[in-house]
């Protein structure tokens, strides 16, 4: 299965003008916000079942797409610390702004192992690196003790956190320091997260409505939480609809319901059963995107 390219681009080019940019759908080009920007190559870009090569593409037409108006931010992460820098290295001569390293997955490393792994990435590259911690695909848990260690080093400059712990996004930013970012990695958890001192989101959910997304994160570094609490509880029915199955899944096969992407993925992802297709449906024309 080839690389849907035209899609990609009209994705990129979508996201770019409805929120990315951090100004509504149609707005005129300006140099851009760059509190807001794009993130590719992680899970909900299928990056699992990317070559290298293809990874580097990805990576090269978007930063070519996305014309220095907003950052562009390349997932590089493996379980192999080698191939993460290789992908790392990649993105960085393909233009890329930073780099979001999921943890290792599979081998299951320790808190040293998940150190010395950052560390050995970071000192490979210039780009700045964002952590990416989701134990439910990693199996393995990156403590907030681990995290303020590598926050330390010069060029790791944050966190998408997506443990699922309230608890855990505060010991990390008690441990890590102002300058340290957390990001919201559960786009369910974005208000809490955020309210507490999280500095954004990279959210699934952004796919289908950037420019909603932005406005959501822009209240909230605001410091304005009724209008963030109004925003989430609009955008709601939707966050839920993107846990009908596993990610990429229910994002992709609404993208493609909208004319935006080819209904397609690669094995060992299937497409979306047919329960789960009329519920994207349903959802989708309450929010008037069909």
């Amino acid at each position: 299965m080839r690389l849907d390219r035209r899609g990609g681009h009209a994705h990129a080019r979508r996201a770019r003008g409805g929120g990315a940019r951090g100004g509504p759908p149609g707005a005129p080009p300006g140099p851009g916000d760059r509190r807001h920007g794009l993130q590719l190559c992680g899970s909900t870009g299928e990056a699992a079942t990317l070559t290298h090569d293809e990874h580097v593409e990805v990576v090269r037409e978007v930063v070519r797409l996305a014309r220095r108006r907003v950052p562009v931010i390349a997932g590089t992460g493996s379980n192999s610390t080698a191939e993460a820098i290789r992908l790392t290295r990649g993105a960085e001569e393909a233009g890329a702004d930073a780099a979001l390293l999921i943890s290792p997955y599979y081998n299951k490393p320790t808190q040293e192992g998940l150190y010395r792994h950052y560390a050995a990435v970071a000192e490979a590259t210039r780009l700045p690196i964002i952590l990416y911690n989701i134990p439910g695909r990693t199996a393995s848990n990156m403590t907030p003790e681990t995290i303020g260690r590598l926050s330390r080093i010069g060029n790791i400059v944050g966190v998408k956190e997506a443990s699922g712990s309230l608890a855990q996004v505060l010991e990390i930013i008690e441990t890590s320091g102002p300058d340290f970012a957390v990001y919201s990695g559960d786009d369910i958890l974005t208000l809490p997260i955020m309210a507490v001192g999280g500095k954004g989101v990279i959210a699934v959910t952004a796919n289908l409505v950037p420019h909603e997304f932005a406005e959501l994160a822009e209240a909230l570094l605001a410091g304005d939480l009724e209008r963030g609490r109004s925003l989430m509880h609009r955008l709601l029915p939707l966050v839920h609809a993107m846990s009908l199955e596993v990610n990429p899944i229910p994002v992709k096969t609404a993208l493609a319901i909208m004319g935006a992407c080819a209904e397609e993925f690669r094995l060992p992802l299937t497409c979306a059963s047919a329960a789960t297709r009329a519920k994207l449906e349903t959802v989708l024309r309450e929010y008037e995107l069909v």
